[in-house]
């Protein structure tokens, strides 16, 4: 009977006001009885019992003008908060007060008995305590009945920002969530309780537990996020568990004192759930270097060109200078451009790095302050397969670009680089290494005074980031859309990963610090195994009988990747993040030949003879799974050979 006339009133929007008030009325009534009770006993008060009765409704009145001046009943009584028990107090106090007032002037009236000063605290005090109990007692009715189809639910956190959230799933007119528990790692909170649920001690099985309660979803505290993505073993545990992870964003950042609600989290994307530590940048100093100036961006249509013209314009250059040959992804910077940046004049223009005549113009005609040359071909794969391309575009585009700079006067050009730049295993990382050869040994020239010119040459060197195209989360998505397998090529890969947003910030960072000839090295934080990426991403979509397939490594692919040559070091900077790597030097002649040599070797298309020319530049360049691991042999037979000749020549 009780849930049918509770489900009755909860399906209406709200009590009627004068229900909320007639209901109150017969509490101070009621209240008024029990405190002449307590003040006369029970014979007086049989006899008192209409005299009294009188009295009572004379209090009713004032406490009727009181319900109106505190607007007590005009509230819906299932989202009473604090504020409206308040307000009920202060009613209560106000119809006492004035009762009390106007029992002096009725004292003497005939056939009226007011309370004297007992009854009316007494009465103060009971009506007070019962219309606070009616309010949370609706409310609870209400939360528990109207709570059945809400999704039960875990907050990590016990400080402030655990706290703000379950304040809005707790007072939130339509109930979404239903708080079952919080999780804490602090051994003092466990097995209390907050805000009336349990405090959970984080630690192996909690998942478990979790989901015994019930609980399908982890609502994480934004003061947590950051230690939430170091807990492997933890993200593991609730997904492995089928408990859905709710956490602030990655790009989002809580100020503490802003309310949060659910709203301010969202599902997770696997991106999310990769450990990383907050990056800060200098803001004021980037801002001083970029803006109202010309920015040159190349490769402003990829995954870093795209995200590097977005943070660059938000300094307000001058002009921007986009370049790119992919026609369609360029068509959508340009919209971009003219719909989040309109007042900035952009010129977006499809063309190769190659095309020095195309170059020459641009750079006549515009003249940039700075360059960011973030274009490239970098699947590992295809330039394995093509070798020539790989140097026509990579080595000889960055030359041309390169030189261009220097010719019109451009003041800093920063090139963006590769991890596998570092002891290459493969053509597209030995490529990149040739250009960080060539600029700065050129920066090395300008600084000698052998070649004239003012522009300084920057490098950065990063690994693998997120979601940028071709890798391996968007395809690893795919894959599950198509019901598997994910294809993983050893089952001991490993890879560093960073976000494009959180990687294009230390490359503007790294070339506000830079000086010119430095090779930047990121931090990268801690290499992720793919096997574990991949299992994660199949228990987040909640996909079942997905298999992981291991295919073998690929042409010139390594386990692990490296940031630093075995044989360098590094100096730290200003930002922890961010390193100079000290390597070997070039002479800028040597430089200039060895390019040479190359571009010529290229237009043969022998794969053969450009790959052998690239190891000579580059000793440490070694093939792995590759056709190119006999030059290896050859060179190091040769490498031996020579060795011997020169020790028999000595005796």
């Amino acid at each position: 009977m009780i849930p049918k006339i509770t489900n009755w009133y909860f399906s209406k929007k709200a009590l009627p006001y004068w229900g909320v008030l007639a209901l109150d009325c017969l509490i101070v009534m009621f209240s008024g009885y029990v405190a002449k009770y307590l003040e006369v006993g029970g014979l007086e008060f049989a006899q008192l019992f209409w005299p009294m009765t009188n009295g009572i409704i004379i209090s009713l009145v004032f406490y009727a003008v009181s319900f109106r001046l505190f607007r007590t009943y005009a509230g819906i009584i299932r989202y009473s908060s604090f504020i409206d028990l308040q307000h009920v107090a202060f009613a209560a106090f106000t119809g006492s007060v004035l009762t009390y007032i106007a029992s002096f002037a009725l004292e003497s009236v005939r056939g009226v008995n007011m309370p004297d000063l007992l009854g009316v605290c007494a009465m103060f005090f009971v009506s007070t305590f019962l219309m606070w109990l009616e309010r949370v007692a609706v409310k609870r009715m209400f939360d528990g009945f109207r709570a059945e189809d809400a999704t039960p639910v875990a907050i990590y956190g016990t400080k402030a920002g655990g706290i703000s959230i379950a304040f809005s799933i707790i007072n939130v007119k339509v109930k979404k969530y239903r708080l079952v528990a919080f999780i804490t790692d602090g051994v003092e909170m466990k097995n209390t309780y907050l805000l009336g649920k349990k405090v959970l001690l984080n630690g192996n099985g909690i998942a478990e537990d979790l989901k015994q309660m019930g609980v399908k979803v982890l609502l994480v505290s934004p003061l947590k996020s950051e230690l939430f993505r170091k807990n492997a073993d933890m993200i593991d545990e609730f997904l492995a568990a089928g408990i859905k992870i709710m956490m602030p964003s990655a790009a989002e950042e809580w100020d503490g004192k802003t309310p949060l609600t659910t709203q301010n989290l969202k599902e997770v994307d696997i991106e999310d759930l990769l450990p990383r530590d907050k990056i800060e940048v200098n803001m004021d100093a980037i801002g001083a270097l970029l803006t109202g100036k010309k920015i040159l961006i190349t490769g402003a249509a990829g995954s870093i060109g795209s995200e590097m013209v977005r943070q660059v314009a938000v300094y307000k250059p001058a002009k921007m200078i986009l370049i790119d040959q992919a026609e369609t992804p360029m068509h959508t910077v340009r919209l971009m451009m003219a719909r989040e940046f309109g007042d900035i004049e952009s010129k977006t223009i499809v063309s190769s790095i190659t095309n020095k005549k195309h170059m020459e113009k641009i750079f006549a005609e515009y003249q940039p302050d700075y360059v960011f040359h973030a274009a490239a071909y970098k699947h590992v794969p295809m330039m394995e397969n093509n070798p020539a391309i790989a140097i026509q575009n990579n080595i000889y585009g960055t030359r041309l670009i390169a030189d261009l700079a220097v010719k019109y006067g451009t003041r800093k050009f920063v090139m963006i680089s590769t991890d596998k730049a570092v002891n290459p295993t493969n053509v597209m990382g030995c490529s990149k290494r040739i250009c960080e050869i060539y600029c700065q040994s050129l920066n090395k020239a300008i600084v000698e005074g052998k070649m004239k010119g003012v522009t300084q040459f920057v490098t950065t060197r990063f690994g693998n980031v997120l979601g940028s195209n071709g890798s391996v989360i968007p395809l690893f998505r795919e894959q599950i859309k198509r019901g598997g397998p994910l294809t993983v090529t050893h089952p001991d890969i490993t890879r560093f990963f960073m976000l494009i947003p959180e990687a294009c910030k230390l490359v503007l960072e790294a070339g506000t610090m830079g000086k010119g000839g430095e090779i930047f090295v990121f931090d990268m934080g801690e290499p992720v195994k793919i096997t574990q990426l991949a299992t994660r991403m199949i228990n987040l979509c909640g996909a079942k009988d997905i298999e992981i397939k291991f295919t073998g490594l690929r042409e010139g692919e390594k386990l692990y990747e490296e940031v630093l040559n075995d044989e360098e070091q590094t100096k730290p900077t200003h930002h922890p993040k961010i390193m100079i790597a000290n390597v070997r030097e070039y002479d800028y002649e040597t430089a200039c030949q060895n390019e040479t040599r190359l571009l010529e070797a290229s237009r043969s298309f022998d794969d053969m003879a450009i790959v052998k020319i690239m190891k000579e530049i580059v000793p440490e360049y070694k093939s792995k799974c590759s056709k190119y691991e006999v030059l290896d042999k050859t060179l190091n037979a040769q490498l031996m050979t020579d060795i011997l000749l020169k020790i028999n020549s000595t005796h």
